[in-house]
């Protein structure tokens, strides 16, 4: 989605850590940054003191020159103490890829939950050649463009072992109302949806500190998206639940360690701003669907700006998400046209 607006929220840091190097933003609670080769470009990571060990929260891609980083802030920031756990937040492989190093090569426990270790794993052993004969009847069904299906068609798919190390065996299992202690602190287990299913965040109970993962975000709106997995998913029912609940524990104070982008606090309005683009871009869809159109033609409404080759594919899934998600809630029709994509239009 579109950036959001600023007001209301505050940034303590004006820059993130330089590569190698970590910030503590509370006591016993360090930020580091990795980076990404895509155009969000980075992905938080943080670092809790057990005494005789760190927690790690997240991890980034899994390749050398991720295992190289790591080994650096090991030796560096983290001062030669292991690392004893890893807590992830969801399955994206940004924030799982090196978990499955951190237990083979460091004997790191594993925490997270179900869906997200289940997930991961199942599409770290799903290598694909060529797209799924499935994903390209989604891409039609989406009305892809042509000339970007003829592409990913005969294209190596984006494949979740390309970039996320071998999970073995064995995860210790997180879910809503579970309590952790990390970095001296009691933290509350509060489960999101719509980004990723069962993404969990984790509350303080001693001081004003979230780790949000990618379910709060400021500035930018998580991807919200429907895949060929399950095609009639409602991620945009789901997140919207999800930030009407977690809203409920916003406070002015906290000061929210998402993945991606600088910790902030104001809470209470960015929970607000969150839930508000959801809605005006539902309504800027539905008055776009006056006369039918398919996903790939509705990119302008939902983000307010040019999509590139970079963004499509995430631009289309969470296209389909917000029409999918006008049709189950009965404000749209859809009909299949004859190149099998299905055209949305507003009912009534």
């Amino acid at each position: 989605m579109k950036d959001q607006p600023h007001e209301g929220l505050r940034y303590p840091w004006e820059a993130p850590p330089a590569e190698g190097e970590a910030v503590e933003v509370a006591t016993g609670v360090l930020w580091m940054r990795l980076p990404l080769p895509m155009k969000l470009d980075h992905v938080n990571v943080y670092a809790l003191d057990d005494g005789d060990g760190w927690t790690v929260i997240d991890t980034g891609f899994s390749s050398k020159r991720g295992t190289a980083l790591w080994q650096g802030q090991m030796a560096g920031p983290l001062k030669g103490k292991p690392i004893t756990r890893v807590v992830v937040t969801h399955h994206h492989p940004d924030h799982i890829g090196m978990a499955g190093w951190f237990q083979s090569a460091q004997g790191a426990e594993l925490v997270t939950t179900r869906t997200a270790w289940l997930t991961a794993r199942m599409l770290t052993l799903d290598e694909q050649a060529v797209p799924a004969p499935e994903t390209l009847a989604f891409y039609r069904s989406a009305g892809m463009a042509p000339e970007i299906y003829a592409q990913r068609a005969r294209e190596r798919p984006f494949n979740f072992a390309d970039v996320v190390a071998p999970l073995p065996l064995g995860y210790t299992r997180i879910r809503q109302g579970d309590t952790l202690t990390m970095g001296g602190r009691t933290w509350d287990v509060h489960i999101g949806n719509g980004h990723a299913p069962e993404h969990a965040t984790f509350w303080s109970r001693d001081d004003a500190l979230v780790l949000a993962g990618d379910q709060i975000l400021p500035s930018i709106s998580p991807n919200i998206g429907v895949y060929a997995t399950e095609p009639m998913a409602d991620p945009v029912s789901d997140w919207l639940e999800a930030c009407n609940r977690l809203a409920e524990l916003a406070r002015p104070e906290h000061l929210v360690l998402g993945g991606h982008k600088l910790p902030f606090t104001g809470l209470p309005t960015r929970m607000r701003q969150l839930i508000e683009n959801h809605h005006g871009a539902l309504d800027r869809l539905l008055a776009f669907i006056e006369t039918p159109k398919t996903a790939a033609e509705c990119f302008a409404p939902l983000f307010k700006r040019k999509i590139g080759a970079g963004e499509y594919g995430l631009a289309l899934v969470e296209s389909v998400a917000h029409l999918s998600h006008l049709y189950q809630q009965g404000l749209a029709t859809r009909n299949r046209r004859a190149d099998d994509a299905w055209e949305y239009q507003r009912k009534g």
